[in-house]
């Protein structure tokens, strides 16, 4: 698409009695400002803000209207019930004739369920008696078009459930008699800084079924809270056909899942996160929907391309699934006011969105390499999606400013995380995705002996310095079957034989040892949050496998075995209780996350890292053999004590250090004026310890 030009309003010379004023130039963008080596795209980064500016005035008519008043479709489309009565309404511009089947007319066509289409648009309606509907009733669309016919869910539909024995999918219509009040009101999250648990309702329990949203309140809820992280995200909410997709083909965009329980239990559950101080945001699902006809979108009405891009951009390669068609204002409605829903309806404090890269690129980031600013400007870019992200996150905090909106991102597009006042898209965090593959990459090629240190400092402070970054050493990703988990790459098999306190062999020490070093280096570096995996903080065993044909349709390895972190006899207890307080150290400095990240010094020789954030000062030695006595660390004068070491026998180390004792900094003359002194401290091999200026 071509973009318009910015046309940049010169200010008003000055008055002079000598000659004209030189004319001015026009100001660089934020992003170009921030960032001199983006100059030469700086045509491309305004013509993109233009862009969102253009077709937001569109929407909003000019700011007749709000975006958050345009984006209201839910309250519009779907299955409402009235004060007197029920109104159904759907986009279909393809159909021909459109009935309502189900339960209430023994799932045949009648003209008292018969839409009309509303003259001049491609929306069709049907209003019915109160009587003509009861709650919990199912039903379909009955759709025709030119040449075909077919049922179909309603793309605005609430609630979608899936009959046990036939496995066949309906809507249901869903209006209890007693609605659900949220208890907690004006909920504001924290995000200093943000400590995410990533978390998946259905595999959270112990037994080997599908978990649900009460269970989930219940059993698993107290656990995050006690561990000290205030928020979590949610996957797989929104309804999903195949549950081993990990809640990522979506077919029902404003359903929350019925497998984990009613929309009244999902309710209560984000409403007590709230009332404990946890916010609740949720993995959504923009980047692409499912294939299929009857649940999904695929077909509603006979065009294939209603929602979708037509021709070659049709189908994601690699996803199997299908691409929304971003520069139609129908499917803007469509994907915007799913935002609103969520926010409003539920109480959801923001979004994780899926699968940005793909959105990015017409090549979907598929075999790029991106190895330099060029490669994100030079014309394979989505206009069109780029325009949806922005008008996302301009609504999403016109909704609720406290929102929290996060990219999946892997191509380190710039701008994705900066304000969209500086040419940004407007989100507030993006994933430090190179932070994992950093970790995999050691892990796997480099022997411990050669870690580098200054690499490491380098990995996980790697970001641009106008863009926040959520830090992460694994996610869900990582554990899935075909991949490890770190502490199973670190570990392996002997975690089935050596993982009991009594019985600990040197491959089970030192994965142990590195799991906790891993961490906390990686959380110590944030500039905006950090998140976990469910199960991860304690080392949680082998891998995730949802029930399939291939394995036997098994739930064994689609759950989290709390009762191995409640075993006092086993080291998944050890590292439970590090995480636990690597966050608490990690929060008692206030802003921690806009703290400046202090080098104190590193040595690759030596395998040691230090650096100090506020009042805190962090020590790595990551070398497997040695422990050094009395190693200096140029620090601000004054008295430190310990306040979390990897080492601790608590944790499952060796207690080798003395940490009772108050660390004095010791005397130098050359660095008087500077106001630093020699702390010097012995460092243990394989370990980390945090000191606290007191």
């Amino acid at each position: 698409m071509e973009t318009k030009k910015q046309s940049v309003k010169k200010p008003a010379a000055k008055k002079t009695s000598a000659k004209k004023a030189a004319p001015t130039q026009p100001e660089h963008i934020g992003l170009v400002r921030n960032d001199s080596w983006l100059e030469p795209f700086e045509g491309a980064i305004r013509g993109r803000h233009d862009h969102a500016v253009w077709k937001m005035n569109q929407l909003t008519q000019n700011g007749k209207k709000t975006l958050s008043q345009f984006a209201s479709g839910h309250l519009y489309f779907g299955l409402h019930k009235l004060s007197k009565g029920w109104v159904f309404r759907e986009w279909a511009p393809n159909a021909t004739d459109i009935y309502l089947i189900g339960d209430f007319n023994n799932w045949q066509e009648n003209e008292k369920y018969r839409c009309k289409r509303i003259e001049g648009t491609g929306n069709w309606e049907l209003k019915l008696s109160e009587k003509a509907l009861k709650h919990g009733q199912l039903y379909k669309m009955k759709v025709k078009w030119n040449g075909g016919e077919g049922e179909r869910i309603p793309a605005w539909c609430r609630r979608v459930v899936q009959d046990e024995n036939t496995k066949i999918f309906s809507a249901q219509v869903w209006n209890p008699e007693e609605k659900y009040e949220f208890k907690k009101k004006n909920f504001k999250p924290k995000k200093n800084p943000l400590l995410i648990y990533e978390c998946h309702v259905g595999m959270g329990q112990d037994a080997e079924k599908v978990g649900t949203y009460k269970e989930f309140k219940d059993n698993v809820l107290p656990r995050v809270i006690k561990d000290g992280y205030n928020c979590i995200q949610v996957m797989a909410i929104q309804e999903h056909p195949y549950y081993g997709s990990f809640g990522y083909h979506v077919s029902s965009f404003f359903a929350p899942s019925s497998r984990f329980g009613t929309p009244e239990e999902l309710k209560e559950l984000i409403d007590t996160a709230h009332k404990n101080g946890v916010a609740v945001i949720m993995d959504i699902v923009h980047s692409h929907a499912v294939k299929n006809e009857v649940e999904g979108l695929g077909n509603l009405a006979g065009d294939p391309n209603q929602f979708f891009y037509p021709g070659d951009r049709h189908e994601h390669p690699a996803w199997d699934s299908l691409c929304f068609d971003y520069g139609k204002d129908e499917v803007l409605h469509f994907l915007l006011s799913n935002c609103k829903y969520w926010l409003e309806e539920f109480k959801f404090d923001g979004f994780r969105f899926d699968g940005v890269t793909s959105m990015l690129y017409y090549s979907h980031g598929l075999g790029e390499a991106f190895g330099g600013y060029g490669d994100y400007f030079n014309g394979h870019e989505d206009d069109n999606a780029i325009c949806y992200l922005t008008l996302a996150n301009k609504l999403i905090h016109e909704v609720n400013p406290a929102a929290i909106t996060i990219a999946e991102e892997v191509s380190g597009m710039p701008g994705l995380a900066a304000k969209f006042e500086d040419g940004g898209y407007g989100f507030d965090y993006r994933m430090a995705m190179n932070i994992p593959d950093y970790w995999i990459k050691t892990i796997k090629e480099v022997r411990d002996e050669d870690i580098n240190v200054c690499s490491i400092f380098w990995e996980v402070k790697n970001r641009r310095p106008d863009e926040k970054t959520i830090s992460y050493c694994e996610s869900h990703d990582q554990a899935l079957v075909g991949d490890k988990t770190i502490i199973f790459r670190l570990i392996d098999a002997d975690m089935y034989w050596h993982f009991a306190k009594k019985d600990v062999n040197d491959i089970a020490q030192r994965g142990i040892a590195l799991h906790k070093m891993i961490r906390l280096v990686t959380v110590a570096a944030i500039n905006g949050g950090y998140l976990n995996f469910m199960g991860n903080e304690f080392g949680h065993p082998e891998w995730i496998d949802f029930p399939r044909e291939g394995n036997g349709w098994s739930y064994k390895y689609a759950r989290r075995q709390w009762n191995l972190v409640d075993n006092k006899d086993l080291c998944y207890h050890w590292l439970g209780d590090f995480d636990r307080e690597m966050l608490k150290v990690i929060k008692s400095v206030r802003n921690f996350q806009a703290t400046p990240v202090t080098e104190i010094w590193h040595d690759d020789g030596d395998q040691v890292l230090c650096f100090m954030r506020g009042d805190l000062v962090f020590v790595f030695n990551f070398s497997p053999t040695r422990s050094y006595t009395d190693y200096g660390f140029l620090v601000p004068t004054g008295s430190y004590k310990v306040v979390l070491n990897t080492d601790s026998k608590d944790f499952g180390g060796n207690g080798f250090a003395d940490d009772t004792v108050t660390h004095f900094t010791n005397y130098d003359p050359l660095y008087v004026a500077d106001h630093k002194e020699w702390l010097k401290l012995y460092i243990p091999a394989r370990s980390a310890v945090v000191l606290k200026k007191i």
